[in-house]
């Protein structure tokens, strides 16, 4: 298919560097990059705002003090920490 395009500046630059980069003729690089993007654009996005959840647990909480640091780490890692 032949057709004309008006190419913005800032993308021609790039286009350009991008050719010279490769070694490659315009017309290819510009069908690649016309397929990359398609592909991109075509792909599912993932949703956005999924929540994070988590489970309740029931039962007594297993620390009721902070003060005993060694309990703690204990409780964290098992009694081999030591």
């Amino acid at each position: 298919m032949r057709t004309t395009l008006t190419i913005e500046d800032d993308v021609a630059r790039a286009l350009d560097r991008l050719r010279h980069e490769r070694k490659v003729a315009l017309k290819p690089l510009v069908n690649e990059v016309l397929r990359a993007g398609l592909m991109a654009i075509a792909k599912p996005k993932p949703a956005r705002g999924a929540r994070f959840r988590t489970k309740a647990v029931d039962g007594k909480p297993r620390v009721t003090s902070f003060d005993d640091i060694s309990m703690l780490v204990s409780l964290a890692e098992g009694e081999s920490h030591r």
